[in-house]
């Protein structure tokens, strides 16, 4: 069998230039057919994402020497959400790079993609570890990802293995007011990009006392926001919640995170340790910082929320050594 890093090697090599082949056109627009909140740009986003910080040969390396290679063969159940495209990837790289049998079950919000990916593997591969979910068949571990509802149900459904569950979390920005128009760009990526779905979407701006909200609008991509962002629109008018219209989200004062994707919340602050300490007191809500100098362990640069390193673990949970350890 090929080792791990040569069949995902090879794996970056066939999604360069991802779109603009007959078979990845047609995957895409597929895709989007099934989940109408996708876009082509978004879509396109996710792919090099993880062709550019993932699938590097030499990243990869410096990655998995970190951990010890299994002695056995384990199956790991995969539950993978569907909020963004290929938002499972990661995991399935981690599990298959253990050497270990991954049992798929994707969200029919992202099975197109996700079966895409599978089958380049499967011909670089043929005999990659990878199998359908069967519930009836037992599994040795499991990670599943889903909303707090869904994560509760995991918990249960998997107690008798070791398991890793993701639940819903939110993540913020940090502005200064000395950032570049290149910085205030990459600002508009982290809170529009997947429509607000992804948990790396800026979903909370903190701003220094004065500073206007670095935010232009922008329409709809598509359908399904155009109409979130109305109902939430209206909703707020009901309440009388003061809001400024973004377009395509709106946008209110208010410390806290917002529970729906097509709203952005933004707060002011005095002083840089006001603002650490409340991200302490919020930690395990938090998925990622995105701000220039700011301490915290899940600290990015702005613009950069959607594009994670092979060490930038959801949750702040090493997946590999909870693969590698149990």
């Amino acid at each position: 069998m090929i080792a791990a890093i040569d069949i995902f090697t090879e794996l970056g090599r066939r999604l360069e230039g991802f779109g603009s082949d007959a078979r990845s056109a047609r995957c895409m627009a597929d895709a989007i057919a099934a989940n109408g909140w996708f876009t082509a740009e978004d879509i396109m986003m996710a792919v090099d994402a993880i062709r550019t910080e993932f699938l590097d040969s030499a990243k990869m390396a410096s990655w998995l020497n970190r951990y010890p290679h299994p002695e056995r063969r384990r199956r790991v159940a995969l539950v993978m959400a569907g909020n963004i495209p290929l938002v499972g990837f990661f995991d399935l790289m981690c599990v298959l790079a253990c050497g270990y049998e991954a049992a798929v079950k994707s969200s029919s919000k992202d099975s197109v993609m996700t079966g895409y990916i599978i089958d380049l593997l499967r011909e670089i591969e043929p005999d990659i570890l990878i199998s359908a979910y069967d519930d009836a068949t037992p599994c040795d571990m499991a990670i599943a990802t889903g909303g707090d509802a869904a994560a509760a149900y995991f918990r249960t459904r998997y107690a008798s293995v070791p398991a890793l569950i993701r639940g819903s979390r939110h993540s913020v920005a940090v502005i200064t007011g000395d950032e570049t128009p290149a910085m205030m760009e990459g600002l508009r990526r982290d809170v529009f990009s997947y429509g607000g779905l992804g948990c790396r979407n800026v979903s909370l701006i903190f701003l220094p006392q004065g500073t206007p909200l670095p935010l232009s609008p922008e329409a709809p991509a598509n359908t399904p926001r155009r109409n979130n962002f109305l109902r939430t629109k209206a909703l707020l008018e009901m309440t009388g919640v003061k809001y400024l219209d973004l377009g395509s989200c709106v946008a209110v004062e208010d410390r806290g995170f917002p529970d729906t994707a097509c709203r952005v919340n933004y707060t002011f602050y005095n002083d840089e340790p006001e603002v650490t300490q409340w991200l302490r007191r919020h930690d395990d809500e938090i998925q990622c910082v995105a701000a220039q100098h700011i301490p915290h362990a899940r600290r990015c640069a702005i613009g950069r929320t959607q594009y994670p390193s092979l060490t930038d673990y959801a949750d702040g949970i090493d997946v590999m050594d909870f693969l590698t350890k149990q």
